[in-house]
């Protein structure tokens, strides 16, 4: 039988995995994961298996940690048709300033790295999922201008509002996150919606 590690120490080792790649990128090693989270590297192997199944689980742990399936959901269930989208946009771009040190490198890493890739991917697929979800929405109360498809309106949100975008805009151009937010609001509500 095969020795589990106490969910405390996941959450342990998560966290003080999050706080060393933030600093020094995903490139770390397990041997210094273990270290920082204060366990052997033989208990980051038991409860994670390789480094890509690290990886996947740190990108699992952010979205836990920020409640962002919670908050999607109540913007999903809580707000009008006309003040979903902009509300979506407020909360993933919060949501990117808290994960971009790790998204940057994920980025930067998967075409040569297949545990990145797959992280990457991982949470892309599911961003995917969650805009689709909320086009459909908007395209079943007629608030979706005629000529998007809710595919291509997701995608094109997905696009507009990626972690490269921001990054663009924040720390190329020195926007401050106030300004990306209401500039990629009313850009994409005005492309994408019906008048109110």
């Amino acid at each position: 039988m095969s020795r589990r590690v106490p969910k405390k120490t996941r959450e342990e080792i998560l966290d003080a995995a999050w706080r060393l790649v933030s600093k020094a990128g995903v490139e770390i090693s397990l041997a210094e994961i273990a270290k920082a989270a204060n366990v052997s590297r033989q208990a980051v192997y038991l409860h994670f298996g390789s480094r890509g199944g690290l990886l996947m689980a740190l990108v699992h742990r952010a979205d836990e940690r920020f409640e962002i399936r919670r908050k999607f959901a109540h913007i999903a269930e809580e707000h009008p048709p006309h003040t979903r989208l902009s509300a979506t946009i407020f909360l993933w771009l919060d949501f990117v300033v808290e994960i971009s040190p790790v998204a940057k490198d994920l980025i930067r890493l998967r075409p040569t790295d297949d545990a990145a890739a797959a992280a990457w991917n991982d949470r892309m697929d599911e961003l995917k999922t969650w805009l689709l979800a909320l086009m459909l929405s908007l395209k079943q109360e007629n608030i979706l201008k005629q000529g998007w498809t809710p595919e291509k309106a997701a995608e094109f949100f997905w696009a507009l509002t990626s972690v490269q975008m921001w990054t663009l805009l924040a720390e190329e151009c020195h926007w401050p996150l106030t300004d990306i937010k209401q500039t990629l609001a009313e850009t994409l509500s005005r492309t994408l919606l019906q008048p109110a």
